[in-house]
């Protein structure tokens, strides 16, 4: 699996994880335009996407790393102070790989010390009023969430539940879902998902 390209540190996140998309893009040989039409999103906001401009719910990102060949692990930012012996099998708190997308308002962490191998542990702190998106998303494997803190409004379908701290939940691969954070304190969900697109 290819690294992350490793930038400046005080870049922000939509910065970079754009330009890694730009910078993949090309490197496969896959125009913006055939990108859209995969992710059925418009040139004009994938453009802005990979200039920064534009902020990327984890979702979309979901779906342009399956074009682009490589797990969405691949994104986020790796930490240079991980131990090798540790690499593989810890993830300490202060040394999360994460993103932050700052025009929604999410900040998505890496709890999987394992980059490979079919299971994905992530911790999403949504601010308040934040969401993850404002269309639902839908993936190819199962996923189940744990809300630590906060509250979650968790729309699966045409359903809606509003879940507090300590609740959980699973949704099925074929089942397209939005999170939202209707309260005024952060909510943290972590997220254990399964499948090969990542």
């Amino acid at each position: 699996m290819n690294s992350p390209s490793i930038l400046s540190e005080s870049e922000p996140d939509d910065l970079r994880v754009g330009r890694q998309i730009r910078d993949l893009r090309k490197a496969k040989r896959i125009t913006l335009t055939t990108l859209a039409e995969k992710v059925n999103k418009s040139v004009g906001y994938l453009s802005q996407v990979e200039r920064g401009v534009s902020s990327l719910p984890i979702g979309v990102l979901q779906q342009i790393s399956e074009v682009l060949g490589v797990r969405v692990s691949w994104f986020f930012q790796s930490s240079d102070e991980i131990s090798d012996d540790e690499r593989d099998f810890v993830v300490r708190s202060g040394h999360r790989r994460s993103m932050t997308f700052s025009g929604l308002g999410v900040r998505e962490e890496l709890l999987s010390p394992r980059l490979s191998g079919q299971l994905l542990l992530i911790m999403t702190r949504l601010g308040p009023k934040a969401s993850g998106g404002k269309e639902p998303r839908q993936r190819k494997g199962e996923e189940a969430g744990y809300v630590e803190a906060g509250t979650l409004e968790l729309r699966i379908g045409e359903r809606t539940f509003v879940l507090e701290a300590g609740d959980s939940f699973s949704i099925a691969g074929d089942e397209p879902h939005l999170i939202y954070n209707p309260g005024d304190t952060e909510a943290r969900i972590v997220w254990v998902m399964t499948g090969v697109d990542y």
